[in-house]
């Protein structure tokens, strides 16, 4: 296993010899996250003149995309699990895998009706025909959503008002356009969002922490570029752009 070490120096020889135009990359990463990226490739391509192209998706969809040989570098998924998955089935380098961002997940509607007052009681309320969550099956958002309503008691008795998206911005999307009351979604996908709209944190102690991992892939273990973006994304600018888009900091 190379050391950390190892790779911050061939971080530092690939920055150096780095002319006018760099190496180019491709990043996947879980949706939830997207809006943090777009500002982040724009802020690390300045900084290095490489080129960064994001692909986004549910963490379980991009998952099984990398075992299939989609050409990513970096994996920016929003849990831990699938990270370490991929370097037991030996598609990710042992040792670079560290997490990124904190996720929150936030309850949100955009019903006047609703906004008022809102809080985590709403859902044991009669109140509301649907409720959004992200599929458990393909997002840890939906894994978190789930966690919290198991908390409250209400899994069981809300089956006939959840409707699932493949991501949590899918899940966003059903409130944002109204096609769902309710939505159990991450606190970024609110933190930009200027129309009218109201939101609440559920309590961490609700859902097991969103530990959201990188790591460098296969692919991209030669490649400058990956290997200089894996560094940059600890460095204090990028961790700024992390805290204000709505995730905590480990």
């Amino acid at each position: 296993m190379k050391s950390w070490l190892s790779y911050t120096l061939l971080v530092i020889a690939g920055l150096a010899t780095q002319l006018s135009r760099g190496d180019q990359i491709i990043v996947a990463v879980a949706t939830n996250f997207m809006l943090p990226m777009e500002r982040l490739e724009t802020l690390f391509e300045n900084m290095t003149h490489h080129e960064l192209a994001a692909a986004a998706g549910s963490t379980g969809k991009l998952y099984a995309q990398i075992l299939n040989g989609a050409p990513y570098d970096i994996f920016l998924a929003a849990d831990r699990e699938h990270p370490n998955n991929l370097i037991q089935n030996g598609a990710a380098v042992a040792g670079t895998q560290f997490t990124y961002a904190l996720g929150r997940l936030s309850l949100w509607t955009r019903e006047p009706l609703l906004a008022d007052n809102l809080s985590l009681d709403v859902l044991a309320s009669d109140n509301f025909r649907w409720l959004a969550i992200a599929n458990p099956l393909l997002a840890p958002y939906g894994v978190a959503a789930q966690q919290t309503l198991d908390t409250m008691g209400l899994w069981q008795a809300l089956q006939t008002k959840i409707v699932r998206g493949e991501s949590v911005n899918q899940a966003f999307s059903m409130v944002e356009t109204r096609n769902a009351e309710l939505g159990l979604v991450a606190l970024s996908n609110t933190t930009a969002y200027a129309d009218f709209a109201a939101g609440v944190l559920v309590p961490p102690g609700y859902y097991a922490p969103i530990r959201q991992d990188a790591i460098l892939l296969t692919r991209g273990e030669q490649n400058p570029a990956a290997l200089a973006f894996i560094h940059f994304l600890r460095n204090t600018e990028a961790r700024e752009i992390i805290r204000n888009a709505g995730y905590s900091l480990p």
